[in-house]
C-alpha cells in the first residue's frame, strides 16, 4: 500500500484540477488521548467525498456537515469566505468527546485550509513521487504555500507559520526470499513501506508470488550499497546463511537505517557477532545497533507469527516506542530457561 500521505495529497491535487473546492485538514495539536497523531491529515471534496482520516469518522462526519452548510450559504462555524487557514477544536467537553467517539479526556485541533492551490499541490505531489522529502509551509495569515526540499524529517510545527515535511514511504531491504520473507513483505506492504527483496539464488526467486515488490538478483552487500539506506529505511537478513547476510548487514550499519536486524537463534546471532569482531574488527559499540534475534516476545513459532513479532519491532522502534525488556526476545528466553530450570530443580 502507498503512503497515505502521498494518496491524500494527490487525491486533493485531482480534485483541485478538476476545479472543484475542496479541504485539506491536518492534525496540529492533540491533548490526552486521540485517534491520530499530530501531522494525520485527510482531504474533502465538494461532493463529500473523503481520503485520509484525522479521527475515528465521527470528526469527519461533522467535517463534511459543516463544509457543505458553509458553501451553501447556511450557519456554519466555518468561515470561508476569504480562504484563510481556519483552526477548529473537537473534544474540548465530555460531551463533545462522548459525541465526535473521541477517548475520554481527549482533544484535538485541526487546522482547515480552504481550495488548496493547484500548482503547489502539483508540485509536492510529483516531488514525493520522485522520492523526495518535501517542506511545505503555509502562511496562517494568507494561507499562502512556500514549498522547498527537505534534507530530513522533522516533526510539524506551527507558530506564525505550519512547517510540515511529507516524505516517500518508509522503505524495507530484506535479504533472502523465502516463506518467511512473503509473510513481513506482505505487512510491511499494508503499513506502507516500499519493500525491496534481495535475493541471488535463482531457486528462490524463481517461486515468488507477491506482487507489489520489487526484487533484485545480486549479492545482498552489492544491493546494499545501491540501495542507500536512510533514517525512513530498514534492512533485514532473513537468509540464515552468513554469506549472505553478514556483509550485507555490516554495510547496513555504515547507513542511517533506523532497524538493521537479522533473523535466527540466540546463539547464532552471538556467533554472528563474534564473526563480525573477529574477520572485520569491529567492537561492541560498533554492532550495537544491530538487533538479534529480532522481533518481540510472542512465543512465536510459525512463519506467519514470527512475521507478526518483526513487523511489531519495526513499527515500534519507528515510532520512537522504547520497548520493554520483557518483550525482547532473547531476554523474554533467558528468563523462560531461568522458570523451567527451577521448576526442574524443584521436581
Amino acid at each position: 500500500m502507498e503512503n497515505i500521505d502521498v494518496t491524500v495529497l494527490r487525491t486533493l491535487r485531482n480534485w483541485r484540477l478538476e476545479s472543484k473546492r475542496a479541504l485539506l485538514v491536518t492534525v496540529v495539536r492533540t491533548w490526552g488521548s486521540s485517534p491520530r497523531p499530530v501531522g494525520s491529515i485527510m482531504a474533502l471534496s465538494e461532493d463529500g467525498a473523503v481520503v485520509g482520516s484525522v479521527s475515528g469518522g465521527c470528526i469527519e462526519d461533522d467535517l463534511i456537515s459543516q463544509y457543505r452548510k458553509a458553501y451553501a450559504g447556511d450557519d456554519s462555524e466555518l468561515q470561508v469566505s476569504r480562504g484563510i487557514p481556519q483552526f477548529v477544536k473537537y473534544g474540548i467537553t465530555a460531551d463533545e468527546a462522548h459525541q465526535f467517539g473521541l477517548p475520554c479526556g481527549g482533544t484535538l485541533e485541526l487546522l482547515i485550509e480552504y481550495d488548496p492551490e493547484v500548482n503547489a499541490l502539483d508540485e509536492l505531489v510529483r516531488t514525493l513521487e520522485a522520492g523526495n522529502l518535501m517542506k511545505r509551509v503555509v502562511c496562517l495569515t494568507n494561507g499562502r504555500v512556500t514549498l522547498s526540499i527537505a534534507s530530513t524529517p522533522c516533526e510539524l510545527s506551527i507558530g506564525s507559520e505550519l512547517v510540515n515535511v511529507f516524505g516517500p514511504p518508509y522503505r524495507m531491504l530484506l535479504i533472502g526470499a523465502g516463506q518467511l520473507t512473503e509473510y513481513l513483505a506482505t505487512m510491511a506492504l499494508f503499513n506502507g513501506f516500499s519493500v525491496t527483496v534481495c535475493d541471488p539464488r535463482e531457486e528462490y526467486l524463481g517461486t515468488w508470488g507477491l506482487t507489489g515488490v520489487q526484487l533484485i538478483r545480486g549479492m545482498p552487500d552489492d544491493v546494499l550499497a545501491s540501495f542507500k539506506a536512510d533514517r525512513r529505511s530498514c534492512v533485514i537478513a532473513l537468509t540464515h546463511d552468513p554469506k549472505l547476510d553478514d556483509l550485507a548487514l555490516l554495510e547496513a550499519l555504515s547507513t542511517d537505517a533506523f532497524y538493521i536486524g537479522a533473523i535466527g537463534s540466540r546463539r547464532n546471532n552471538e556467533l554472528r557477532r563474534i564473526r563480525m569482531m573477529e574477520y572485520f574488527g569491529k567492537s561492541e559499540h560498533d554492532l550495537q545497533r544491530l538487533r538479534g534475534p529480532i522481533g518481540i516476545y510472542v512465543g512465536s513459532k510459525t512463519p506467519p507469527e514470527i512475521a507478526v513479532s518483526i513487523m511489531a519491532e519495526v513499527l515500534a522502534i519507528k515510532n520512537d516506542v522504547t520497548l520493554s525488556p520483557e518483550v525482547n526476545v532473547a531476554q523474554a528466553k533467558h528468563l523462560r530457561d531461568i522458570k523451567i530450570n527451577v521448576s526442574d530443580a524443584t521436581h
